[in-house]
């Protein structure tokens, strides 16, 4: 019998009772596509990425069925969404141990369901393993279901399940797609739909890398997806996700998984924290207007490998974004007025345009065309090198990686690569991508959840992930790749490196700025299993100290940021004056959801930052 399930009206003070104090600081007064992004970047950052394989060990603390038929704590019958009937006894059951890999029948046994599926994202971490869409469901109905997007089931049925979810043609109102869909039961259709919009906050910025509906055949495209990083579905098939949101408000068994979620991955599904932001996200109502033009389009910094660009902003009000295209072919995107677009040769002319876009995705006209000529060469890494490598004891895994470019790098396009062996071969198996943005002279770590090391925790970490790029014994060749090229190697390909990567901890050379695709074991300093003394710190060449050592500031000089290492959470008050002592900025409480102040619109020249009583000078390129 149906247990413990109660409307979204009767939860509300229960589930903010669960969620961390100040974790979603920062949304209060935002809508629309900017709470979207803010969202985002709460409920991405510091997360604990698992392996694919420790998933099903998980489901004992998120899946349980403690709220049909199964009321007591002590349960260890698996909840699956697709079998489960909520009025009666359900028709079969699974606890963990009845996993299979394939069933020709229903209530065989049950596998890992990616509500998302798979192929949208190439089975690639941390996708591959995020448990707030990756569920235990029967094993032959998951298969049936195959790619197959949930929608609204038309006339045509090709199966029906036992607790009468199905799937037929598509008959979601406004698609153009008519191939089939999964309809599952009404007691479950906003728990999907809530998996769904999680999916696209977390993962925006990425949206547009994945596997999506690209209009070439859209009667057959299944992958209801629209390429866009903000609104991130097709427009019917939103309208659809709040219609089931709306009809299936938020259960206790969500909050309850919600939580024990969080307790293993460090972040949160917010539809289910705070349900309106979906309305409040996906609910306006775009105009038919094309924003105005930027203007003022100018190269802000030349160098070999990249052009920093600056512009005016459009003057309309719904813009949520600008577009940059280098020589007419489209490179990017950001909704700041700022962009380095990099991978750039040498010496090489190139132009550059930008246009703005609104939240109807209309696209004003051309800006002004800005030109440059590369240098031939300049002081910068040509990439992002990996800087440091621990191959310690146990699970002690960490790979330190440091931005020199000379500018803010995008990580969208980044991932790390291993090598295993199979048999007498090699083979990489699915990378881990990296996101987010790294500042210039900037370093992160990237840190196996289950590293004890004597000097660094897994808080410290940018990334912590038990994807198989992090569970490295020594013996494999691992590599950092931007889209499909290598950039920097660690060991040699197809070998068995154990005897240079094994039980050591390697620190690239001070002297060393550049990423290599050979890999170079003179360019490191070796140390012994387990030493991680400065993981994650610059080296002091590259480091202003001041006489008592309190604070770190860097890069000096500095282009667009100048960073603070320390305990900058006591900081009160940060100024920027002149050597006159006029204040030319303030900012209160600076460093609450940061590490930098912003020195973009300085011109070249010395200045002193205040922070509170200490005063540091530094020079603006």
């Amino acid at each position: 019998m149906k247990k413990f399930l109660f409307p979204v009206l009767f939860i509300s003070t229960y589930a903010f009772a669960q969620i961390p104090a100040g974790y979603y600081d920062g949304t209060s007064g935002l809508s629309g596509y900017a709470l979207k992004s803010k969202v985002h970047d709460i409920i991405s950052e510091k997360n604990i990425n698992r392996h694919y394989g420790d998933l099903t060990n998980y489901y004992n603390q998120t899946d349980l069925d403690k709220y049909y038929d199964h009321g007591a704590t002590n349960t260890t019958i698996l909840l699956d969404m697709y079998s489960e009937i909520p009025t009666g006894p359900d028709a079969y059951e699974y606890t963990t141990a009845n996993i299979i890999g394939s069933a020709g029948a229903e209530g065989l046994g049950w596998n890992r369901e990616h509500m998302m599926p798979q192929s949208t994202f190439y089975s690639n971490y941390p996708m591959y393993s995020d448990l707030f869409y990756v569920v235990p469901t029967d094993a032959r109905i998951n298969q049936l279901r195959s790619n197959y997007p949930y929608g609204i089931v038309g006339s045509t049925i090709y199966y029906t399940f036992t607790n009468s979810s199905r799937i037929g043609n598509c008959a979601i109102p406004g698609m153009t797609y008519t191939g089939r869909v999964y309809e599952p039961i009404n007691e479950f259709k906003g728990d999907v739909a809530r998996s769904l919009l999680y999916f696209a906050v977390r993962y925006e910025g990425k949206l547009g890398s994945f596997n999506f509906n690209n209009n070439t055949n859209p009667a057959s495209d299944t992958n209801p997806l629209d390429g866009t990083e903000e609104r991130a579905f097709d427009p019917a098939y939103i309208a659809m996700l709040l219609q089931w949101h709306t009809q299936d408000p938020v259960s206790q068994k969500e909050i309850d998984r919600n939580n024990a979620v969080y307790n293993l991955q460090r972040n949160r599904n917010p539809f289910i924290d705070n349900p309106s932001w979906v309305n409040a996200i996906w609910g306006q109502t775009p105009d038919t207007v094309a924003p105005q033009t930027p203007a003022n389009l100018t190269v802000t910094q030349n160098s070999a490998y990249f052009s920093s660009l600056s512009w005016t902003p459009s003057t309309s009000t719904d813009v949520i974004g600008y577009k940059i295209y280098q020589n007419g072919t489209l490179v990017g995107a950001t909704k700041n007025t700022t962009f380095s677009v990099d991978h750039l040769m040498p010496s090489t002319t190139y132009t550059f345009t930008v246009k703005a876009y609104d939240n109807g995705y209309l696209l004003s006209s051309d800006s002004n065309v800005a030109s440059t000529t590369t240098l031939a060469s300049d002081i910068y890494a040509k990439d992002l090198f990996v800087s440091k490598y621990l191959e310690g004891t146990s699970n002690n895994k960490a790979l330190e990686i440091t931005n020199k470019t000379g500018h803010p790098v995008n990580l969208s396009d980044y991932r790390l690569s291993i090598q295993f062996p199979s048999g007498t071969n090699y083979y990489f198996p699915d990378p881990y991508e990296l996101e987010g943005i790294v500042q210039n002279n900037e370093t992160f770590v990237v840190l196996n959840p289950d590293a004890n090391f004597s000097c660094y925790t897994i808080n410290q970490a940018k990334f912590v992930t038990a994807a198989p790029q992090m569970t490295y014994s020594g013996s494999q060749y691992l590599e950092l790749r931007y889209k499909s090229t290598t950039v920097d190697a660690i060991g040699v390909s197809s070998t068995n490196n154990s005897s240079v990567l094994g039980n050591v901890s390697l620190y690239r050379k001070s002297t060393v700025n550049q990423p290599t695709t050979t890999f170079n074991l003179g360019e490191w300093d070796s140390y012994a299993s387990n030493y991680c003394q400065n993981l994650g710190t610059l080296a002091t060449s590259d480091v202003i100290l001041t006489q008592n050592n309190e604070f770190k500031i860097y890069p000096n000089p500095v282009n667009d940021n100048i960073f603070v290492n320390g305990k900058t959470d006591t900081i009160k008050k940060a100024q920027i004056l002149d050597f006159s002592g006029k204040v030319i900025s303030t900012e209160q409480n600076p460093f609450k959801n940061k590490k930098n102040i912003s020195v973009q619109n300085l011109t070249t020249g010395s200045y002193l930052l205040k922070l509170d009583d200490k005063v540091y000078q530094f020079i603006k390129r």
